[in-house]
C-alpha cells in the first residue's frame, strides 16, 4: 500500500468500519433467504426502482466494474443519490486489486504468459510446470519472484514456506531460484507427494544437464526440505523453531521418522489415498505433538508396500541440514488459509530469527474472531489483530462477511457480462429453502451438497434433488403457481448478490488493514501488493513486510500503476461515505 502513511491507513480502515455498519444488513443477509425473508423489501424503495429491471451485463457495467476516467456511463434510469455514493464509497475504499504490467492483461481468459498454450506458462521452466494447474503456475511464477527480490533486500536465503502442500511454490523456489528452503505441510499425504515430484524434477534435471541443455544448467540440484508439522497461532515462537529442527534424535521429524530409513532411503512409499490434487485448508487451531505428528507419519507410510523410490536424491533433496537456530529466516505463505496466515505475521513480529514475510491469505471465514461481549483489544484470535482496528465500532465482521470477502468479484462481472446461465443458481436455492421450510420448518439454512451442472436443470428437478440431498421426502408436493413467480423474480435476486459483492473487496480490504496497522504498531514497515491476476486467482493480495530498511523503495515498482487510483479513491471517500450513509433509510 504505497504512499500512506500509517495515519493515512488508520482512517482508512475506520471509513470501512462505518460503512460496513451503515450496510450490515446487505454484509450479512444470506442469499439464500431471499423470499423467506423478503430481503428485497429490505432495501429502500429508490434502490428497488433502480435495480428491479436491469439486466446482468448492466449489473456488470453500472455496479460491479469501477469508473474510470474519461468513461461514460449512460445508466437506464435516475439512480437516487445514495446508491449513487454507495456505490462510489465500496469502489473507493476496496484496495486496487489490478497487478503490474502484462500479469493484468488478459488472453482468452488467462494471463498473457499462456498465449502459446493455455496449459502451460511462458515464464516457467518445463520441469516446473509438471503436476501443477496453470492457476497455480500464475502463483508460483510471481510469487517466487517476489520471494527473492526480499531474499537479495534483507540478504537472507534460507525461506520456510508454510502450508506447502505438494510442494510447487517450494520446489521452485529451491531448484529454480537456488534458495534454501525448508517445506512445513501438516499432511503427510501430501508431503509424500512433495518428495516424489521432488525427485522425478531432479531425474529429469540430470538427464536434461547430461544433455547439456542450456537451461538445465541454470537451475540447483538441492531440493527443499519437508517437515510434517502443524504450526499453530497461539504456539509460541520458539515452537515454530523447534518444529522446523526435528530432523532425527529419540523424537526425530515425522518426514525423517517416518518416511526414511536412518541411511536417508524411503522406508515405504507414503500412502497418498485421501490426499487431495490440491493444497486442502489448514486446521490452523489446534496444536498436535511432535509424538503425535510422528505416529500420524508413521500411519500413513505404513499403509502402501514396499516402492521402488531410489536413495541418494532424495537424501539430498529432503535430508539436508536445517538452518541453525540463529539464523536468519524467510517466511511465505501461498494462500494460507484462515488463521494460518495470522502464525505467519505473529512469528515474523515476536521471533528475532524471522526477518521477513510474504503472505497471500485466503479462507477469511476460518479466522478466529473475538467473542461478542469480551473486552476491546487484540487477543488470541485471528481478527481483529491489532489494536486501532479493535477498538473501531462496526468493526466486527461476522462469519457471512467474512466468507463473502473471498468470492471472486471479477470472475463474477465477467458472469453477468455474458448471462451465464449459471446465475439461475441463486435463484434455485433460494426457491429450495421456501422449501425445505415449508416441510419441516425446524430446518433452515442446511448445507446442501453441490448439485453439479445446476443451472442445466428445470428448478423443479433442482428442488427434488435438494430435497434429497438434506433428508426430505424428494416427493413432496410443489407449489408451482409459487415457484414460478419466484423464479420470475431471478434477476432481483442476482441484483442483491452483486450489491452484497460489492462489499466484499471491502472486507477483505479492512483484514488486510488489520494486518498491516498490527505490523506497524509493532514497529515494523510493510507492503501490500496486487500479485496475481485477480480474475485468474481471487486471492491476489500478498502482505509484505522486513525488518530492514528499504523495503517501499525495493518495491516501488511493483503495482505502481494503482498509487493514482488509490489516492483519488482515498481522498474521495469522506464525502461518499456521508451521502452513502444518508440515503439508506429513505
Amino acid at each position: 500500500m504505497r504512499g500512506f502513511s500509517a495515519e493515512e491507513q488508520k482512517g482508512w480502515a475506520g471509513g470501512i468500519s462505518r460503512l460496513l455498519r451503515r450496510y450490515r444488513f446487505l454484509l450479512d443477509a444470506p442469499l439464500l433467504e431471499f423470499f423467506t425473508d423478503e430481503l428485497w423489501g429490505g432495501l429502500p424503495l429508490s434502490w428497488q426502482g433502480a435495480l428491479a429491471d436491469l439486466s446482468s451485463p448492466q449489473l456488470a457495467a453500472l455496479l460491479l466494474e469501477k469508473s474510470t476516467p474519461g468513461r461514460q456511463v449512460s445508466y437506464p434510469s435516475v439512480w437516487p443519490l445514495s446508491l449513487l455514493a454507495f456505490k462510489a464509497t465500496a469502489h473507493a475504499l476496496a484496495f486496487p486489486r489490478g497487478p503490474r504490467g502484462e500479469v493484468g492483461k488478459l488472453v482468452d481468459g488467462k494471463p498473457e504468459e499462456f498465449r502459446g498454450n493455455q496449459w502451460h506458462s511462458s515464464k516457467l521452466h518445463p520441469l516446473f510446470r509438471k503436476h501443477v494447474k496453470p492457476k497455480k503456475q500464475h502463483e508460483i511464477q510471481q510469487l517466487a519472484e517476489l520471494v527473492k527480490k526480499l531474499s537479495d533486500l534483507t540478504g537472507c536465503r534460507c525461506v520456510v514456506d508454510v502450508g506447502s502442500g505438494q510442494g510447487h511454490l517450494s520446489r521452485f523456489l529451491a531448484f529454480g531460484l537456488h534458495l534454501a528452503v525448508t517445506a512445513v505441510e501438516e499432511d503427510p499425504h501430501l508431503v509424500g507427494r512433495a518428495i516424489m515430484f521432488d525427485q522425478e524434477l531432479l531425474q529429469a534435471l540430470k538427464k536434461e544437464q547430461a544433455r547439456g541443455t542450456q537451461t538445465a544448467g541454470d537451475l540447483s540440484l538441492r531440493g527443499p526440505s519437508h517437515v510434517v508439522g502443524r504450526v499453530d497461532p497461539q504456539a509460541p515462537w520458539q515452537e515454530f523453531l523447534r518444529l522446523l529442527q526435528r530432523r532425527r534424535g529419540k523424537e526425530g521429524s515425522p518426514a525423517a521418522d517416518s518416511l526414511f530409513q536412518v541411511d536417508g532411503t524411503p522406508k515405504t512409499r507414503p500412502s497418498f489415498r485421501g490426499g487431495t490434487a490440491e493444497k486442502g485448508c489448514q486446521n490452523a487451531n489446534s496444536l498436535v505433538s511432535d509424538r503425535e505428528s510422528c505416529q500420524q507419519a508413521r500411519e500413513a507410510s505404513a499403509s502402501e508396500p514396499q516402492g521402488p523410490w531410489g536413495g541418494g536424491g532424495l537424501r539430498l533433496l529432503s535430508l539436508h541440514s536445517p538452518p541453525p537456530l540463529e539464523t536468519p529466516v524467510l517466511l511465505t505463505g501461498l494462500h494460507a488459509c484462515g488463521d494460518l496466515s495470522v502464525a505467519l505475521l505473529r512469528h515474523f513480529a515476536l521471533c528475532p530469527q524471522v526477518v521477513g514475510i510474504t503472505s497471500v491469505a485466503c479462507c477469511h471465514m476460518k479466522l478466529s474472531v473475538r467473542a461478542a461481549g469480551t473486552s476491546t483489544g487484540p487477543g488470541g484470535h485471528g481478527y481483529p489483530l491489532s489494536t486501532w482496528v479493535s477498538s473501531l465500532p462496526g468493526h466486527q465482521l461476522s462469519y457471512k462477511a467474512r466468507e463473502g470477502a473471498c468470492h471472486a468479484i471479477e470472475g463474477y462481472a465477467l458472469r453477468l457480462a455474458a448471462e451465464s446461465a449459471t446465475l439461475r443458481t441463486h435463484c434455485f436455492r433460494a426457491m429450495l429453502e421456501t422449501v425445505i421450510r415449508a416441510a419441516d420448518p425446524t430446518k433452515k439454512r442446511l448445507g446442501v451438497q453441490t448439485i453439479k451442472k445446476a443451472h442445466r436443470l428445470t428448478f423443479e428437478e433442482y428442488i427434488r434433488l435438494g430435497l434429497q440431498r438434506v433428508g426430505l421426502d424428494p416427493n413432496v408436493a410443489l407449489d408451482h403457481v409459487a415457484l414460478e413467480s419466484m423464479l420470475g423474480q431471478q434477476q432481483r435476486v442476482v441484483a442483491f448478490f452483486s450489491l452484497a459483492l460489492l462489499l466484499a473487496p471491502v472486507v477483505e480490504t479492512l483484514i488486510l488493514l488489520d494486518r498491516m496497522i498490527y505490523l506497524q504498531e509493532q514497529g515494523f514497515q510493510c507492503e501490500l501488493i496486487p500479485l496475481f491476476n485477480p480474475t485468474f486467482s481471487p486471492r491476489n493480495l500478498v502482505l509484505v513486510a522486513a525488518k530492514t530498511e528499504g523495503l517501499s523503495s525495493a518495491f516501488a515498482g511493483w503495482g505502481a500503476e494503482n498509487k493514482n487510483v488509490e489516492r483519488e479513491g482515498r481522498n474521495a471517500s469522506p464525502e461518499a461515505g456521508r451521502r452513502a450513509g444518508s440515503g439508506w433509510s429513505t
